[in-house]
């Protein structure tokens, strides 16, 4: 593939808020389950553009879209054969520019997932890779010799199961793939690799996207001595993998997290700086210093804009994860700015990990209204505004290659990727006028945006109007945090910018309690959120999944 010729930036794009990402709400799209529009079952860019109204009312800033490129979806796009095309089940080019400029007139913006750490193994970059170790870009990939023995050149295992090296026999080497065997690694040691994928990201700044999501932004280089990994510590905790991954009984000294990506972050950075109001987000998955990690990632004015990590993602959850997540952030992300999230494409929806799916109608608001006040960017993933709980897909219907693969320990990603339920028809539930890629559950239609824009008291409903009402207040967006003591499952947190403090006051159980306050602590409450508490002489009455809010 040769990337085509792009513009250089263009002058007339606003300066105006460059830093407009910092409290923002980003709303994240999984294009194949998002709405389907040409009746194969599959979500396309068109589906997207079809509902931005009811995306734009939800009251976000910017939409991340999950990989549309060009791709033989061994690993659902996340394997690109072509980043400078849109696969034909998602549409064409000119229906993504189309969806960017329908986007901006709707004041929201798009930023794309850029899969750089490595391509699908039917990419022409790798096509020609593996033929022999002498053509132009035999050095493009990974490719080391067996040892002696003709075993693997040191013991890194694929996060998707077994060891993270493949033969290939025409060149008689292995070739690094951190994921499937389908997706081979690049060699970013390499600089012509760089200075490509850098031309990748020139290409769709130019077409006017906001900015990028970095799919496995710790991975880019590895080991160039290729050393192998040490176990890791007795009792270590893992929020990457599912404990039946021995993925996770290593500490990945060498195949990630290596010193040298800092410099290729700054030339991407140096990319980004020349089209004025774009952001870049990366995905940290490590167990291991990701709070020093993302401190340097995300160094002021130097590389990435933000970072998030799998913190909140994993499966220990609860008011105290949440409080001690966000101060070993704080205390360690140095000039860095952090984003996080309760769910996306990769994890167990937030109702169902959290073990709140009876009471999904009371959690998901207060969950979303503690997401978009900590300190930081906020990604809500499609369908967390409605509440859905994770589905149970049967295996036969599974298509996940990482579920396949862990069956039935861990039954993979689908179960968070179902289609979103626009309406309560059957079969397609409004996505699709045909059988959907992954089952609708009952409980999923009975959620539908349709059924819950006409209720008040839906989730649907009251996040609209919390996510409207935070607009008001930047100390919500950006100001400081600092968390009082307090009793679980309740947290206490003020943002503080120079102008303003608010308490914010959150019960994230289903029986009600009081968060005794200081006797200096006095808020002012505020009105209009949508929740209900009141202030009395013993603190704040929080009924179940309630929220306060209050000025000091």
């Amino acid at each position: 593939m040769t990337v085509p010729p792009v513009t250089t930036a263009d002058p007339t794009r606003e300066t105006a808020g460059a830093d407009w990402w910092q409290g923002a709400v980003i709303y994240q799209i999984y294009p194949r389950s998002f709405c389907d529009t040409n009746g194969d079952g599959i979500g396309d860019l068109a589906g997207i553009t079809r509902h931005i109204d009811e995306i734009a009312a939800l009251g976000v800033d910017a939409l991340w879209l999950s990989p549309f490129f060009t791709s033989p979806m061994q690993d659902f796009g996340y394997d690109v054969a072509d980043y400078c095309d849109v696969d034909p089940l998602f549409g064409t080019l000119a229906d993504f520019d189309t969806l960017v400029a329908t986007a901006q007139r709707h004041g929201l913006k798009i930023i794309i997932d850029l899969v750089l750490s490595h391509t699908a193994d039917q990419h022409p970059w790798f096509a020609t890779s593996r033929t022999s170790r002498d053509n132009a870009k035999a050095n493009w990939y990974v490719w080391a010799d067996p040892k002696p023995d003709g075993t693997p050149p040191s013991n890194w295992l694929s996060v998707f199961g077994g060891s993270a090296w493949a033969w290939e026999s025409r060149r008689r080497q292995y070739y690094l793939h951190n994921f499937l065997t389908s997706q081979p690694d690049l060699n970013f040691h390499e600089p012509a690799v760089q200075d490509a994928l850098l031309d990748v990201a020139r290409f769709w700044l130019a077409r006017g996207v906001a900015g990028f999501r970095l799919d496995t932004v710790n991975f880019y280089f590895h080991d160039a001595a290729l050393r192998d990994n040490p176990p890791a510590p007795p009792g270590a905790h893992v929020s990457t993998v599912a404990p039946v991954n021995p993925y996770a009984y290593q500490l990945h000294l060498y195949d990630k997290n290596r010193p040298e990506n800092l410099a290729f972050l700054e030339r991407l950075r140096r990319v980004m700086d020349a089209f004025p109001g774009t952001m870049s987000v990366g995905e940290i998955g490590s167990d291991h210093d990701v709070y020093a990690l993302t401190a340097a990632y995300t160094e002021r004015g130097c590389r990435l804009h933000m970072a998030y990590n799998f913190d909140l993602l994993g499966p220990f959850t609860g008011a105290a994860v949440v409080r001690r997540s966000v101060e070993a952030m704080e205390a360690g992300i140095g000039t860095g700015w952090p984003s996080w999230a309760f769910s996306n494409h990769d994890s167990v929806r937030m109702v169902t990990r959290w073990h709140h799916e009876a009471d999904r109608t009371g959690f998901a608001p207060v969950a979303v209204a503690l997401l978009t006040c900590l300190r930081g960017t906020p990604c809500l993933y499609q369908g967390e505004e409605l509440g859905l709980t994770e589905a149970d897909v049967p295996f036969e219907r599974i298509q996940d290659p990482y579920g396949k693969a862990f069956w039935p320990e861990y039954k993979g990603r689908d179960g968070c990727r179902t289609p979103m339920p626009w309406t309560d028809s059957n079969p397609g539930a409004g996505f699709s006028n045909a059988e959907p890629w992954l089952p609708i559950p009952a409980d999923h239609r009975a959620a539908a945006v349709a059924v819950q824009a006409a209720d008040p008291a839906s989730p649907l409903s009251r996040i609209r109007s919390f996510l409207q009402w935070r607009r008001g207040f930047p100390a919500l967006k950006t100001g400081t945090i600092r968390f009082l003591d307090a009793p679980d499952p309740g947290l206490l947190l003020i943002r503080t910018t120079a102008t303003a403090q608010i308490l914010c006051a959150f019960n994230l159980g289903a029986t009600a309690i009081v968060l005794p306050l200081a006797r200096n602590i006095v808020p002012m409450p505020l009105t209009g959120h949508g929740f209900d508490s009141r202030v009395t002489g013993n603190g704040i009455e929080l009924p179940p999944f309630g929220a306060f809010f209050g000025v000091l």
